[in-house]
Formats: structure tokens, C-alpha cells, sequence
């Protein structure tokens, strides 16, 4: 029999970050074992529904409302890339490194923990357990993004070259992306030093530390998870709906036999309503039926339906995707994968992130078209013209939802953590 574990999980109201993370925290309550998660206000609920208890960031940033007038990562505001990740990014997860890590510490003595999950964007979990010397896994719900030599890094869809050419482009993608983040450098060593630990070198080399990587993907979507070392995990994709998603009955007569397209944007605000009103009207101007969804950020009121376009909050993505023909998309992991292990093929319209990375390997598996999410009326609608009419696109679509269903290389998550 497993050992019960007292487990503290650690994460962030990071829109698609909530779900599989809650899931899984279902799984291993559903084990035995005794987690508390440690969170914005905004997700109690959804841990509560899982079964755990609950603790709130007190110190760290942290958002009580999934409004967006309290949005914290305002990445679509950020006047450059680079303003993004020193002023947004920085400032929200890495200068106050102190006071996440009092957080967490806090919550690993109040729940007695012997153990620590930490959602990847938040490397004070893995911090906090080192002081307190406990085991603990990062969690990746996205592929796998830690550069490490001999494996496919973050922005290789992107960047396509002749087969001779790939080592020395994922040499340089590892280097610039390791780079771009060792600016936070400072503030990881300062609360190292802090907490009398040695510094490190590079930031990713605090996620390094966690004794597992626990990646919540298909191998087929993260480039086979080739090159990875024995501690990276792949548990496969967690296809559930969010506890915020509504009830929904079609509006349309059974007997309707138009296609339907599926508009499945962001759940945090992207700054995306004007690209759900282009939407509308070209859905609107096609012979099809469409399903416009919002998410807790958008108002109905502010993407009006137009003709034979339905728009509403939410819908539960596991009761309408089988019936879709074609899913548009910000090309978020959670949507996207969901789409994929449907066989549903996809128009990717990425606004940030690592949005562009997933709709480049959707068009690398030929299950999808990407797009620049300010394309005109007239270039969206070719684009959906092409992805409902031409079967290339469902059939790479299907076929990427068969090698998903085999879960080849995949590991049980409770498994794992026994391990630890």
C-alpha cells in the first residue's frame, strides 16, 4: 500500500494552469493522500472541490477576483517584449521572491508537509522545500520549457530549418532562452542567500533542484520527449473542464447538419474582445454554425451575437468538441491539446506566451493553420474556408488524437509521487 503523503501544492490563478493542476490534486486525495493547496483566494473553490484544503498567498502577489480590473500579468499592456518580461514578469513571480517564500514555508509548517508540488511559473515552491530539505516536483502544464541539452527546446516549431541544421538551432534556442531568463538571476541568489543556501547560476537551476518534473502533456505534442533526462515525467494531458464552466443546450435542431466551428479563447484576459467581434462576423458570413465562447474575463454584452452565431460564457468543452469541425483557438496548451486529443483541427490565432510555440507544433502536425491574431476579416475567413473544406488538416487532426490516446511513454501521476 502507498504511504500516505501530506502534500502542499503550490500554484498560481494562471487561467489554464487551475485545471489540471486541481485534477490532479483530485487524483492523489483520491490515493490517500492529504494535500493543501496554496493559492490566490480566487481558486479555493476549485481546490475544495477537489478535496483539499486550502491556504491563500498572503504576501505574495496574489488576485481576489478573476476580474480583469485586478489582473496582475498584464502582458497585453507591456509596451515591448522585453518591458513584459523585466517589469510584468519580473515583478510579479521573481522580485518578490521573498515573500512567496515566506508563503510557502508558512504553509509547509501549518500542513506538516513531507512533501511540496510547485506549478512551474512559481520556483519558491522548490525553494521552500530545499530549506525545509523536503522532496519536491515542478509542475509543467504546458511542454516542457527548461532548457536541457539534447532535448527539442521551447520555440523549435517555430524556427524551421533543414534537418543538418537542427542541432546548432536548438543550441541557440537553449542558450537565448536560458539567457532571456538568467535577468532574474539576482533575485533568486537574493533569496538564496537569504535563506543560507548557495547561489545558483542560472535561474532555471532553482526548477532544476525539484528531485522530479512532472509534465501535464503528450510526448507526441512535446516533441516525443526525446533527450530528457530520468527526472522529467510525462503524465498526459488533463482533459477536464474548469468548475467554472456552464451547463449548455444547443440551440440549433438536431437535424442541423452545418458545421460547427468552436471559438475557444482565453480564460485570462488577452485584450482579445475586438479579435471575438472579427470572429463573429466572419462565422456570421459562413455557412456554419458558431459557438463563440468567452470565458470569465469577457462580457456578452461586449462581443454581441450577430446571425446564426451563438456567444455565451462558457461550454463544456468535453460535450462539444467531439461534434466540431473546427475549434479556433489562442492556441493556450489547455485548448489546445483538448483539440487535439479530439481530432478537431484547428485555427490558431496565438496572442502571446507561449501561445505562438503550441500553434506552430499544430501546424507542424498539419492539424491546423496559425495565424496572426490581427488578420483581416477576409484573411480569417480563407483560413476556415481551407480548414473545413480541405480533409488533409482533419485527418493529421485525428491522427495526432490516435498517438495522443496511446499515452506511449506516459507515467501515473500517483506513481510518481509515491516515488518522492
Amino acid at each position: 500500500m502507498t504511504k500516505a503523503r501530506r502534500i502542499v501544492l503550490m500554484l498560481w490563478d494562471g487561467g489554464g494552469v487551475v485545471p489540471p493542476e486541481m485534477e490532479l490534486a483530485g487524483e492523489l486525495i483520491k490515493a490517500g493522500h492529504d494535500v493543501c493547496v496554496l493559492g490566490d483566494p480566487t481558486i479555493e473553490a476549485e481546490a475544495r472541490a477537489a478535496g483539499c484544503s486550502f491556504r491563500p498567498w498572503t504576501s505574495a502577489p496574489h488576485r481576489t477576483t478573476r476580474d480583469r480590473s485586478a489582473d496582475i500579468l498584464t502582458d497585453y499592456a507591456a509596451k515591448s517584449r522585453r518591458t513584459y518580461l523585466k517589469e510584468t514578469l519580473g515583478g510579479y513571480l521573481y522580485q518578490p521572491g521573498l515573500e512567496w517564500t515566506a508563503d510557502a514555508l508558512a504553509a509547509i509548517d501549518a500542513h506538516r508537509a513531507d512533501l511540496v508540488l510547485s506549478d512551474c511559473m512559481i520556483p519558491w515552491g522548490v525553494l521552500a522545500a530545499e530549506v525545509r530539505a523536503l522532496p519536491s516536483a515542478a509542475l509543467f502544464t504546458m511542454p516542457y520549457m527548461v532548457p536541457t541539452p539534447g532535448m527539442r527546446p521551447s520555440g523549435a516549431a517555430m524556427l524551421r530549418v533543414p534537418g543538418p541544421l537542427e542541432g546548432a538551432r536548438d543550441a541557440m534556442l537553449r542558450w537565448l532562452f536560458e539567457k532571456v531568463f538568467d535577468g532574474f538571476v539576482p533575485h533568486v541568489n537574493r533569496v538564496r542567500t537569504h535563506h543560507g543556501l548557495t547561489p545558483v547560476a542560472h535561474t532555471f537551476d532553482q526548477l532544476r533542484k525539484a528531485k522530479a518534473k512532472i509534465v501535464f502533456t503528450s510526448r507526441v505534442f512535446d516533441h516525443g520527449g526525446q533527450g530528457a533526462p530520468n527526472d522529467v515525467h510525462w503524465i498526459g494531458p488533463r482533459l477536464g473542464d474548469p468548475t467554472w464552466c456552464a451547463p449548455w443546450a444547443s440551440p440549433w435542431p438536431a437535424d442541423d447538419k452545418r458545421p460547427l466551428v468552436l471559438v475557444g479563447m482565453s480564460s485570462t484576459f488577452q485584450n482579445h474582445v475586438e479579435l471575438l467581434r472579427r470572429l463573429v462576423e466572419v462565422l456570421a458570413s459562413l455557412p456554419v454554425r458558431g459557438l463563440v465562447t468567452l470565458g470569465p474575463t469577457v462580457r456578452v454584452d461586449e462581443v454581441p451575437a450577430r446571425g446564426d452565431v451563438a456567444v455565451v460564457p462558457s461550454v463544456p468543452h468535453a460535450q462539444v468538441l467531439p461534434s466540431t469541425s473546427v475549434l479556433v483557438t489562442h492556441a493556450g496548451h489547455g485548448t489546445t491539446i483538448k483539440g487535439l486529443a479530439a481530432g478537431v483541427p484547428m485555427l490558431c490565432l496565438p496572442l502571446g506566451r507561449d501561445q505562438n510555440d503550441n500553434a506552430a507544433r499544430v501546424a507542424a502536425l498539419g492539424a491546423g493553420l496559425s495565424l496572426s491574431p490581427k488578420s483581416s476579416t477576409d484573411e480569417l475567413r480563407m483560413a476556415l474556408r481551407r480548414l473545413l473544406e480541405q480533409p488533409a488538416f482533419r485527418d493529421a487532426a485525428r491522427r495526432a488524437a490516435a498517438a495522443i490516446g496511446r499515452r506511449e511513454g506516459e507515467r501515473n501521476a500517483t506513481e510518481i509521487v509515491a516515488s518522492l
